[in-house]
């Protein structure tokens, strides 16, 4: 049928086109959503590290996709350093989607974390004055947005979480559950990979046209 949805679908750290082609995850979407149609977006490591990975995404997938008038709604999808890139995105374009599924995210290493957990969770923790995002700057300025989640019911009802029970980055989840709704996180069986994903992925889509 004709589409009428779109999923940008974003790569974990080791993964190219080919994974991202393996992952299940096209399948996944479109047997929940059969008026949807599947981007694959290469977005590696390096373009974090070059800090134009949110401006790329918006020039080269979003936007032409939003002007072409076909979609009635367009998504982000994206696991571990794709759930990063995710947030990323939409720290840079709150309104360039129309929702975002983080699958097992990465978020940052422990030192922040730590401060985080320290200071009574994302709340109530102080991030310090707002920065451009770049190599240095990225972690603190991901957790500024998702504070803004936090305090903002309806921009974090646009946001769904899934991950594994035994997933490598599972520990970092608490901090991030209490900025979103309770009824849009999935944990399921399994580690950190497709497997749990591209299935969790398929749930969180009929729940959001349940609702």
């Amino acid at each position: 049928q004709s589409a009428t949805r779109l999923v940008v679908v974003l790569p974990g750290r080791a993964d190219g086109l080919p994974g991202l082609r393996d992952s299940g995850m096209a399948d996944a979407i479109q047997s929940a959503w059969p008026d949807a149609d599947v981007t694959y977006a290469g977005i590696t490591i390096d373009y974090y590290q070059q800090g134009d990975a949110p401006q790329r995404l918006h020039a080269e997938v979003i936007a032409p996709a939003r002007a072409r008038g076909a979609y009635r709604e367009v998504w982000l999808a994206g696991a571990s350093l794709g759930g990063m890139g995710s947030l990323l995105y939409d720290a840079a374009y709150p309104q360039g989607v129309d929702g975002i599924v983080l699958l097992a995210p990465y978020v940052g290493d422990r030192p922040l974390l730590t401060e985080i957990d320290n200071a009574g969770g994302v709340a109530r923790w102080n991030p310090g004055p707002q920065r451009a995002i770049d190599g240095e700057t990225w972690q603190r300025e991901l957790w500024r947005r998702i504070q803004v989640l936090s305090k903002d019911p309806q921009r974090a009802s646009r946001v769904w979480l899934a991950y594994g029970d035994d997933d490598r980055l599972r520990e970092a989840m608490p901090l991030l559950t209490p900025a979103l709704r309770a009824d849009q996180v999935f944990v399921r069986d399994g580690g950190h990979t497709w497997r749990v994903w591209a299935p969790a992925t398929r749930e969180i889509l009929q729940a959001i046209d349940a609702r």
